[in-house]
């Protein structure tokens, strides 16, 4: 990992939250220690999210803003006058965020790189998650994907097309639906563990530096072995604690 994809990925890093315990940013945190000038920057962007976020909380909640929102109904021209004032307020804290985030350091933008998406992606999946759907079956998967507006026009390898179906999850990255589908692959599994193989689907554009169409692309991330691939439209991304061969396995 170099400093730029260790910026990525801390720039996601919010303290005093359950990220201090996630071990997705372990390696990035652990780059930090070694690098000063990557010290510094993560020091002040965990800096610069607390100030944000106690402005955030001080921002007073209008009274009766929730009625207002579950009721549905017209906002009249006196009541948008009461309220304009908390919300300028809120536009100009996310005004600031904006500001400061491009002093610090450019904004990737809508996409992320590739190294990054695939490192989160596979450590979530070796992480507990919870089944969005749990189908059994790839056209009841896909039906659910496409109600969700998630990928669900991509093409399969035999290996996967015939692989044991445990269920599927939407998730996104930066802002763009990713599609995980999860396989059984025969083995024993670790208790409450519901998959051990999975796929992540991601349109193309969404990522970054991704595999260019053609041969696959192996990589470890932590105790997994990944392999990714493109074609026109999507990115996939497999993933399975194995070794390349049991992984390879499921291209063919």
């Amino acid at each position: 990992m170099n400093d730029q994809e260790a910026r990525e990925i801390l720039s996601l890093y919010r303290p005093g939250t359950p990220d201090e315990k996630d071990s997705a940013f372990d390696q990035a945190r652990q780059l930090a220690k070694t690098n000063p000038e990557l010290a510094r920057w993560f020091h002040q962007h965990c800096e610069t999210y607390l100030v944000l976020r106690a402005k955030f909380q001080a921002i007073p909640i209008p009274p009766g803003l929730k009625e207002q929102i579950l009721s549905e109904r017209k906002i009249r021209r006196s009541v948008l006058r009461r309220y304009l004032g908390p919300l300028l307020a809120a536009a100009a804290v996310v005004a600031l965020l904006i500001g400061i985030e491009w002093g610090f350091h450019p904004l990737p933008g809508l996409t992320g790189r590739f190294e990054a998406y695939r490192k989160r992606m596979t450590e979530s999946a070796l992480r507990s998650y919870s089944m969005d759907s749990t189908a059994t079956n790839l056209a009841a998967v896909r039906d659910f994907l496409r109600q969700k507006e998630a990928p669900a026009d991509y093409s399969l390898p035999t290996g996967l097309e015939t692989a044991a179906v445990a269920g599927c999850v939407v998730s996104s990255w930066h802002g763009s639906p990713v599609s995980m589908i999860c396989f059984k692959s025969g083995r024993p599994l670790p208790p409450g563990d519901q998959s051990d193989v999975w796929l992540f689907v991601i349109e193309r554009k969404s990522v970054s530096d991704p595999p260019v169409p053609g041969g696959p692309v192996f990589a470890r991330v932590n105790k997994a072995t990944t392999v990714s691939w493109s074609d026109d439209k999507n990115t996939f991304l497999l993933a399975a604690v194995g070794s390349e061969a049991f992984v390879r396995k499921y291209l063919q």
